[in-house]
This record gives C-alpha cells, structure tokens and sequence, in this order.
C-alpha cells in the first residue's frame, strides 16, 4: 500500500469523524434538555424544569408538560445571545466543511491537481476546526455558568443541572477537532508550499568591476583585463588590434 493511498483512507476516516460530530452538534439545537431540574411538591406529584436555548419547559408526572418561547429577543442576556451565535456558526461552518472536505478529498476526484485538491481538503480542516472551537466553547460557556450557580451558596434561584444535550454536544466538538487535525495536518504538509532557508546564489554570468583585474604581460607594454571564467563561456576570446599588433615582431630583413 503506497502513501496515496493511505493518505486517501485516513481523509476518508477524518472526513466521517467530522460528519458525525457535525451531526450531534446539529441534533443538541432542537434539544430541550440543556439544563434539566426535578423538584417534589406533592406526594407522588414531581416536576420537571428543563430549558434549552430557544424556550423553558415543564413537566409533571401526571403526562403534563408545557414549554414557553423567550418573550424578547433583546431582553435576552449577552451570556444566551452569545451561545446561540456560537451554536449557529458552529453548524453553518461544519457543514462548509464538508463540502470542501468532498471536493478535496483523493477519492472523489472532483478538483484539479493533487496539490490543488491538497490546498482544498486544508481548507476544510481549518474549516472544521473553527466548527469544533465554537461548539467546544458554546458547551463549556454552558456548562460553567450551571455549575457555577449550582455551586454558589447565594443564588436562591432555581438551580438547575447539565443536561444531557451539553454532553453530546462535547463529544460532538471533540470529533470535529480531532478529524479537523488530522485533516489539515496531512494535507497542508502536501498542498503547502515548503519555503527554504539557504541563501539564493549570485547568478555567476555578471561581472562586477571588482572582479576584474588587469595584468601586465611580459615583455610588452599592453595591458590585459581578465574576468570571471564563467563569464565569457561559450563566447570566443577576440583580441583587439592594438594588442595583435603589439604582439608582431619585424626585424631588418623584413623589409629587404
């Protein structure tokens, strides 16, 4: 089994962790039992107070129950907005993942190039971890204010307890961190383009005029300018007039 093709397999695993915990997330939204309370007041008489995000509920054993919106939406506390907006990004950038997560992925063979495919499954890792880290903080934020009121020996509210959409929703966000991981990990050490550290070499067919030197020849009065070798490969060394007539010799019988 060659790399691709483990590769491919391990997308495929990702890609189904990711559904599936974007699945709970998107289940724990209609779910009314985010907080959940029983109180006795009658002999074989027992009520029930749960409440979600959306409404408040109650129950009795009798078969009796009876559920009631929010009244305002901007009567509403910061605390409740900002989980309900949490909640919705979470399921909104969950599902652009995996949409992503199919046009990228090796089996499908939708996009391009390998190294486009690999730059389109990245996305949708960073895509599903941004999914995870909202619903991960929208149940912890939850979470932390019903144990904080429970514990505190002040409140005489109500106090309520973690129902048990806060824990689908924890495991749903650890599957979507998990397979978003992996997903990017693999993809971006593919589809990224690795950067180098050794410095660029000067390109060796410029000369500079520190790297010329002129020499004197023996015996004779021209001068010679030498450069790099590299500079004048492939190029025929032509002499100058000048320096082909300094180079002729003549003597007496020349000229008889």
């Amino acid at each position: 089994m060659n790399y691709r093709t483990v590769v491919m397999y391990m997308e495929i695993g990702c890609f189904v962790s990711c559904l599936c915990g974007w699945i709970l997330v998107c289940s724990t939204l209609p779910t009314e039992y985010w907080t959940f309370s029983e109180v006795g007041s009658i002999v074989l008489t027992t009520s029930n107070y749960y409440s979600n995000l959306w409404r408040d509920c109650i129950s009795d054993t009798t078969g009796v129950s009876d559920c009631k919106d929010y009244p305002s939406l901007l009567a509403l506390p910061a605390f409740l907005q900002a989980c309900r907006a949490l909640a919705i990004c979470s399921v909104i950038t969950g599902f652009f993942g995996g949409v992503l997560a199919l046009v990228g992925m090796k089996c499908t063979r939708i996009g391009g190039s390998e190294i486009a495919n690999a730059r389109v499954t990245f996305a949708a890792g960073i895509t599903y971890l941004v999914s995870g880290f909202c619903g991960m903080i929208t149940y912890s934020w939850w979470a932390n204010k019903v144990i904080t009121e429970f514990l505190d020996p002040n409140f005489r509210a109500q106090k309520f307890e973690l129902g048990a959409a806060v824990f689908i929703g924890w495991g749903g966000s650890i599957l979507l961190l998990s397979g978003g991981t992996v997903l990017t990990y693999f993809s971006g050490k593919e589809g990224l383009p690795k950067t180098s550290t050794a410095r660029p070499r000067r390109p060796a067919t410029y000369a500079t005029a520190r790297t010329r030197r002129t020499y004197m020849l023996p015996g004779s009065s021209s001068r010679v300018t030498l450069g790099p070798p590299l500079f004048y490969e492939g190029r025929r060394s032509r002499a100058s007039p000048a320096a082909t007539k300094s180079r002729l010799t003549f003597n007496r019988d020349s000229f008889v």
